[in-house]
């Protein structure tokens, strides 16, 4: 065994690969504590919650799902005050794990008869969710969903909602941040 005391390993001029083993090689080990820089990581992320009930929302009408209280925002990407949405920074583009959470409420004397959550890309939609509610009375249920987008620069993602109920009377709401929420981060090696 031998041993290479170095500061710089870099290929030959004029290539643009660098390879580490060959056939014999099936482990590279690290020291304990050793740190690998300059990998690529799993950013833009963001998430956002809701800091408080969103109210009102009219009956079977779709309404943006305000999550104000910005958790993660690596990139300064996600508008938390005025827009409500997730906007792919400049060099960003790629594939986005998505995912969305609405707690859906309806105050006393309303029974919930369906819930839908919709992902929007530049306004248009792109993921229909609804959770029907087959049994009656239930006046609040979370409708959540995951998904992988192909997104470009400027893309730019919002998250609405619509709730349906037998009784027009009761209110409805888009309930509190502990079921509330909304993210995404950029998949690496896909």
């Amino acid at each position: 065994m031998s041993k290479l005391e170095t500061n710089t390993i870099d290929n030959i001029s004029g290539s643009s690969t660098l390879t580490i083993g060959d056939t014999n090689t099936s482990t590279i080990t690290l020291k304990s504590g050793a740190t690998l820089t300059n990998f690529p990581d799993n950013t833009p992320a963001f998430f956002a919650e809701i800091s408080a009930t969103q109210t009102p929302v009219s009956d079977d009408t779709f309404v943006k799902v305000q999550y104000d209280d910005e958790k993660v925002d690596t990139d300064n990407a996600y508008d938390n005050s005025t827009n409500y949405r997730f906007t792919v920074p400049s060099g960003k583009a790629g594939k986005y794990y998505v995912t969305a959470s609405v707690d859906v409420d309806a105050e006393a004397n309303s029974n919930l008869d369906s819930a839908t959550i919709q992902i929007r890309k530049n306004g248009s939609n792109q993921y229909n969710i609804e959770y029907f509610l087959l049994s009656n009375p239930l006046r609040r249920v979370p409708v959540h969903t995951g998904v992988i987008m192909d997104l470009a620069e400027s893309d730019y993602l919002e998250i609405y909602c619509r709730i349906e109920a037998s009784d027009s009377t009761g209110g409805r709401f888009i309930g509190n941040k502990n079921g509330s929420f909304f993210g995404a981060y950029k998949l690496i090696g896909v």
